[in-house]
C-alpha cells in the first residue's frame, strides 16, 4: 500500500539531515508546498539561522492561526546503533523510522497536508493561515522563533492563536497536549577562597567548605509550592569543578552550574534575589552569571484549547489531558506577545533517542485533526 501524503512528505523532510541549527533544505521544500496552497513566503535568516513566515489570507476581518515548528533535529548519534539509517526515512512495521520522525518533521508534515485539504474544501474562511518554521529551536534559540517574532512585532502583526507541533502525547495522538512549559533559570556560580597550603589553612580560604552549606540551603529550599497548572519550582545543580588534582592545595575557586525551572508562583525577579541572599550568607565572595532561557507560560482562556479539544475528541474519541510538563519550547517566545498557544504532535516516548520513530496511523491522524482545528477557528 502507498504511503499518505502526510507520510510521504515526512519522508521527505526526515532525509534533510538537518542537525541543529542547519536546516538542510527542508524550508526549501515547505516554502515550494505552501507556495502552491497560494501563500505568501517569506524568508527571514538570522545569523545562520533560516527561518520561514508565510501567510494566506481568506476573508478580511478574522484572527490569525499559525502553525509553528522547527526542521532541526538533535544529532542521531552512532549510526551503527540505529536499526534503520537515521535519516532514510523508512517506513517498517506501520512506523515511520528516522531522527525528527516525531520531534518534529511528521508533524510539519501534517500540518501542511491538513491546511491543503482545508484550502481546497473553504474558499471562504476568515482570517489568516500563517506557519512560523525555524531551525534554531534544539540549538542556542536565539536567531529563530524570537528573532522572528520581534520582527511580526515591529511590522504591527500579530497572531491570535498558535498551534505548535511538539510531540506531546503519551500513549496516542492527542490524549495529551500542552498548555504551558515551566520557565528555565540557569546560573554559573563561581565561589571565590584563596589558595594556599592544607597545612596552612588559616592563611587561605577554602571555597568548597563555604559552598557547602550554601548548596544545602540552596537544594532545600521550598521556592513555591506550585498551582493547580504547574508542580512547584524546583532546582538542580549540574555541575561542580574545584581544585587543580593536588591533595595538598586549597582551590582559589569553585565553579557550579544550576537551573530552576520554575512556575508561575515564582519569578526570575524572586529567584534570583532568593539565591544571592543565601548565597551572601555563606560566602564571603561570589560571582554569579545568570541565563533565563524563557518565562513560564499558559494558556488558560480564550477559543483554542476548545477547538483543540473537541478535534480531538471527535477523531479520537479522547478527553485529552492538559498538561505543562516537559522542557522548553518555541512557545516561550510566542505567547507572551498576548498569544494562545497550545502544543499537539505525536507521542514523544522515542523523541531525541537513537531508533525515533512514531506511528503511521497517529501521523495520519494528526493531520485530520489539525484540518478540523483550522475549521472550527476559521470557518465560524
Amino acid at each position: 500500500m502507498s504511503n499518505s501524503d502526510t507520510i510521504s512528505l515526512a519522508q521527505l523532510l526526515i532525509r534533510e539531515p538537518s542537525v541543529s541549527p542547519e536546516d538542510g533544505r527542508c524550508q526549501q521544500i515547505i516554502a515550494s508546498y505552501l507556495t502552491n496552497l497560494g501563500f505568501t513566503v517569506e524568508h527571514l535568516p538570522f545569523g545562520p539561522v533560516k527561518n520561514l513566515w508565510a501567510t494566506r489570507q481568506g476573508s478580511a476581518g478574522g484572527p490569525l492561526f499559525s502553525f509553528a515548528g522547527h526542521t532541526d533535529v538533535v544529532p542521531p548519534g552512532p549510526d551503527g546503533e540505529w536499526r534503520v539509517s537515521p535519516f532514510e526515512g523508512k517506513v517498517s512495521g506501520g512506523m515511520l523510522h528516522g531522527r525528527g520522525a516525531a520531534d518534529m518533521k511528521g508533524s510539519l508534515a501534517a500540518m501542511l497536508t491538513a491546511t491543503s485539504r482545508f484550502v481546497a474544501k473553504v474558499d471562504d474562511y476568515h482570517g489568516t493561515i500563517a506557519f512560523l518554521i525555524t531551525s534554531d529551536e534544539e540549538d542556542a534559540a536565539t536567531d529563530g522563533t524570537v528573532k522572528v517574532m520581534d520582527t511580526l512585532e515591529s511590522r504591527g502583526t500579530k497572531i491570535d492563536y498558535c498551534l505548535i507541533g511538539e510531540p506531546s502525547s503519551s500513549q496516542t495522538v492527542g490524549d495529551v497536549i500542552r498548555v504551558g512549559r515551566r520557565g528555565s533559570l540557569g546560573g554559573t556560580l563561581i565561589i571565590k577562597g584563596i589558595q594556599g597550603h592544607v597545612a596552612y589553612a588559616d592563611e587561605a580560604r577554602n571555597p568548597i567548605h563555604e559552598s557547602a552549606p550554601a548548596l544545602l540551603e540552596l537544594t532545600t529550599t521550598l521556592w513555591d509550592e506550585g498551582n493547580a497548572f504547574f508542580p512547584a519550582t524546583t532546582f538542580q545543580i549540574s555541575n561542580i569543578t574545584a581544585g587543580n588534582g593536588a591533595n595538598n592545595v586549597i582551590p582559589d575557586e569553585l565553579r557550579a552550574e544550576f537551573n530552576f525551572r520554575f512556575s508561575t508562583e515564582s519569578t526570575e525577579q524572586s529567584l534570583r534575589q532568593q539565591t544571592e541572599e543565601i548565597l551572601a550568607r555563606h560566602c564571603a565572595e561570589y560571582q554569579l552569571d545568570w541565563r533565563l532561557s524563557g518565562p513560564p507560560f499558559l494558556t488558560t482562556v480564550g477559543a483554542l484549547i476548545p477547538a483543540v479539544q473537541a478535534a480531538i475528541l471527535n477523531r479520537s474519541g479522547l478527553d485529552t489531558e492538559l498538561s505543562t510538563a516537559g522542557g522548553t519550547s518555541d512557545g516561550r517566545f510566542i505567547a507572551p506577545r498576548n498569544v494562545e498557544v497550545v502544543e499537539l504532535g505525536p507521542c514523544n516516548t522515542t523523541i531525541h533517542k537513537v531508533n525515533e520513530q512514531v506511528s503511521v496511523k497517529d501521523l495520519d491522524a494528526l493531520s485530520v485533526i489539525y484540518e478540523d482545528i483550522l475549521g472550527s477557528l476559521l470557518c465560524q
